[in-house]
């Protein structure tokens, strides 16, 4: 039957079905350019140039990528375990604290010091706060959606208090003191002539070992297996022995840990200071990274990418096409976030009935035969 519906090979379910999801974001975007009057096709190019067309904005793509990794990865491994982490914004900011602190007690060495001791602190931080509510989903019933919600909250009012009360520098408004010269993490600009003026640094390495890590982690480890166990399948988890409690809170230590990453990228590494709402939603849009992604590693790369292009290309789009306003990109990124995720599968009866066709086509001449025969 030509017409039956075939179920999809993986590599149409998680890279032809996102890809086409993505183009038709971008369609229903460049039909808003034209609404505005605005040629779409130069708007698109003017788009995707200034993400990539150059060393500038390759760069910054990169560093935005960086960070939408980092907070991808975090709710994937919350995902994995059959939680939905959304307090990926709370850890990140919450996890600042822990690096700018270790940054600033360690700035009169050198900067590798830095670096470690304020990953260090942003990891442990990032890993903490997201812990507490693990415990509260695990042990008290306590809806991990709810919590992590309140728990963003807490942390932007906690922060605002710290940042202002607490660890202000003197006569600046709201923000630390700036990380000295000597322990400056460097930025690749200063080793990569291509890349100058432009914010990506040593981070974006860590991300891609982040990257390789949660692969491992996951698909490679005993811990893995009894996160993805719990996950799929809560009463055969049960049944293997598997403590619920105990993994749901080392995932979600996990996720806090890898959300607090974005710090250093962000706040250590660029800012070279912590100031009130460094995060800027990323922790927000890493969930949509990851759902676009599949909630796998190499989905979440490719996802924090475009998002990070996005955000590049559409400043350049600020600039180059004025009558564009730049809320547009946030409406493309709304469309992407929208036909990837509540409508990720829209395109999967079609696709199934265009597989099933071509499955079915190659038997015509051999039945035939075998019929007569």
């Amino acid at each position: 039957m030509s017409g039956a519906r075939q179920p999809l090979p993986s590599w149409a379910l998680n890279v032809l079905m996102p890809a086409m999801n993505v183009l038709l974001a971008l369609f229903v975007g460049g039909l808003a350019v034209a609404l505005i009057g605005e040629n779409p096709i130069e708007a698109m190019r003017v788009l995707a140039y200034g993400a990539f067309g150059s060393g500038y904005g390759l760069g910054f793509t990169l560093h935005y990528a960086t960070s939408l990794t980092f907070t991808g990865l975090a709710v994937a491994v919350a995902y994995h375990s059959g939680l939905f982490n959304i307090g990926g914004e709370g850890q990140a900011y919450v996890a600042g604290l822990g690096a700018i602190m270790m940054a600033l007690w360690l700035d009169q060495t050198h900067w590798v010091f830095v670096l470690v001791g304020s990953i260090v602190g942003a990891m442990t931080l990032g890993a903490l706060w997201a812990a507490i509510p693990g415990y509260l989903q695990a042990k008290r019933g306590s809806h991990i959606v709810i919590t992590t919600i309140m728990f963003n909250f807490i942390a932007s009012a906690f922060m605002s208090y710290m940042l202002a009360q607490v660890i202000t520098n003197p006569g600046a408004n709201a923000e630390t003191r700036t990380i000295a010269e000597t322990g400056r993490i460097p930025l690749l600009s200063e080793y990569f002539e291509f890349f100058k003026h432009s914010p990506v640094n040593i981070m974006l390495i860590f991300g891609i070992l982040a990257l390789i890590g949660v692969y491992i982690l996951l698909w490679r480890t005993k811990l893995g297996f009894k996160i993805r166990t719990l996950g799929q399948n809560p009463e055969a988890a049960r049944y293997a022995g598997i403590s619920a409690v105990s993994i749901i809170v080392i995932a979600m230590a996990i996720s806090g840990a890898l959300a607090g990453m974005m710090a250093v990228n962000e706040a250590v590494s660029v800012q070279k200071r912590l100031v009130v709402g460094y995060v800027q939603g990323f922790g927000f849009i890493g969930i949509a990274v990851a759902f676009m992604g599949r909630a796998h590693p190499v989905g979440i790369v490719l996802a924090a990418i475009l998002f990070g292009a996005l955000y590049q290309g559409g400043v350049e789009l600020a600039f180059v096409m004025p009558a564009v306003p730049s809320e547009l990109v946030l409406v493309i990124q709304a469309l992407v976030i929208l036909f990837s995720g509540a409508m990720d599968e829209m395109f999967k009866p079609v696709l199934e009935r265009v597989f099933g066709a071509f499955r079915s086509k190659p038997r015509t001449d051999d039945s035939t035969a075998t019929e007569e025969a």
